[in-house]
């Protein structure tokens, strides 16, 4: 059976490929089983630096797959993870997640684009939360999406169901980078992830939500430490020697 979902690793970046153009990428079971499991396989490999999602054919994600939801009322079956397993994983991987769109996202798609920390769209992409006009609710999507959008958008657009476009998608905090040339823009990012000290991308990550959440003084105080910890690691001491003898550090192999 053919896969629905691929990936690859090259050079420390995974690339997971959604890849069932005709459906439109849409989150079967299956689709979501196989998404899972890849997203799992990169995560744990030693050699991964960072993760990249991205779809084939012209839409990049179109949602739930409403064929197959409709014909039952438990869509999850034992055994089997679920989209808010997926949308988890990616929330919290330890590693950077980037979203390459390759064309239009609805509904739980959304999800995944909020989800990643970097998301790249082209310019002609259009989204939508489109739930409502199927009389649900974009529940499981709140979730990424009210951590990256701005309240007056979340508000309008999970409520009106409206379709906008990738100049507002990157006002309102759902996507990062919005370009003609998504390949490109992504191969830059990449190659900046791939610049950078593996122990400090995953340390990056996981301040920001505890510099974020904690009040003004314990942040301060928690970061003082942090900062005086990651200097004084083996990766900032080879940083730090790398800059000063004008040479690549020991983690750059592949640039």
């Amino acid at each position: 059976m053919t896969e629905l979902v691929h990936l690859d690793i090259d050079a420390s970046i995974a690339t997971v490929t959604l890849d069932s153009p005709s459906n439109r990428n849409a989150l079967s079971r299956r689709l979501v089983a196989e998404l899972h499991a890849h997203l799992s396989t990169a995560v744990n490999a030693a050699q991964v630096r960072a993760v990249v999602i991205t779809g084939t054919g012209p839409v990049f994600c179109a949602g739930g797959d409403l064929k197959e939801m409709s014909r039952t009322v438990t869509p999850d079956q034992p055994g089997l993870p679920s989209f808010a397993d997926v949308l988890g994983l990616i929330m919290e991987c330890p590693i950077p997640v980037v979203v390459k769109m390759n064309g239009p996202a609805r509904a739980g798609g959304l999800g995944i684009v909020a989800a990643g920390d970097i998301a790249i769209t082209p310019a002609t992409a259009t989204f939508a939360f489109s739930e409502v006009k199927i009389g649900v609710a974009p529940a499981m999507i709140a979730v990424p999406c009210t951590r990256r959008m701005t309240p007056r958008s979340i508000s309008r657009y999970f409520l009106t169901g409206e379709t906008f476009d990738a100049a507002t998608a990157e006002q309102v905090g759902l996507v990062s980078i919005v370009t003609d040339d998504v390949d490109s823009a992504c191969a830059g990012i990449v190659a900046a992830l791939r610049g950078a000290g593996p122990n400090a991308l995953r340390a990056a990550k996981e301040l920001i939500p505890v510099a974020r959440n904690l009040e003004l003084g314990d942040a301060l105080a928690t970061m003082e430490k942090e900062s005086a910890r990651l200097f004084a690691s083996s990766e900032g001491q080879e940083g730090m020697a790398a800059f000063v003898a004008k040479r690549k550090p020991e983690w750059a192999q592949f640039d």
